[in-house]
């Protein structure tokens, strides 16, 4: 995983929150896929890994964006604000599919309060965007920005979506100290 940019601190505070999730009977205990993603990370970077920890394996990894009020190219400010078109850290289960006004999307339940648990309000989903993959880098020299959404490239839309739906975890990390959670507390968690 680290060959692929995954850093371990983000990866084991993932891992961290993913048994707690399990332990807490928040996921099912078959549920075997997490999903990363690292806002610490530039726009231009594959930053959204999917992982089967089961079969320790790397299902995919790709471009994901960040919310354009959290900064340009990398996502500097983060919130659970209604409206504030910002990315929200923390600790996220996956839940149904449907379609909306970016075509199939995969909701998103948060669960940290005061850090991303306004998502369903907010409808921070998972969705393709044209606006996400290698092409709009090459034309744009960057990724363009969603609401707060943690969208990806329209050709790996249905894959991401399928490998995940359905009451699995996301963790979204990023560069703010504010963020704590706790799930990632085994005191608190069990």
């Amino acid at each position: 995983l680290q060959e692929s940019g995954l850093a371990y601190n983000v990866f084991e505070e993932a891992v961290t929150g993913f048994m707690n999730l399990k332990a807490s009977n928040k996921v099912p205990q078959t549920s075997s896929v997490l999903t990363v993603v690292d806002l610490g990370k530039s726009r231009h970077e594959k930053r959204m890994w999917i992982i089967d920890m089961l079969e320790n394996q790397l299902l995919v990894n790709t471009f994901c964006a960040h919310g354009h009020g959290s900064g340009d190219d990398m996502a500097t400010r983060f919130s659970n604000k209604i409206d504030s078109h910002q990315s929200s850290l923390g600790f996220y289960i996956t839940d149904n599919v449907y379609n909306g006004d970016n075509g199939r999307s995969l909701r998103l339940d948060g669960m940290d309060a005061g850090f991303n648990s306004n998502a369903r309000q907010r409808a921070i989903v998972v969705h393709g965007a044209d606006y996400v993959g290698e092409g709009t880098i090459g034309a744009l020299g960057r990724l363009g920005r969603s609401y707060g959404c943690p969208a990806v490239p329209r050709k790996m839309s249905e894959q991401v979506i399928d490998l995940i739906k359905d009451k699995t975890v996301m963790f979204i990390s990023g560069n703010d100290n504010r963020y704590s959670s706790k799930y990632l507390d085994e005191e608190q968690a069990a």
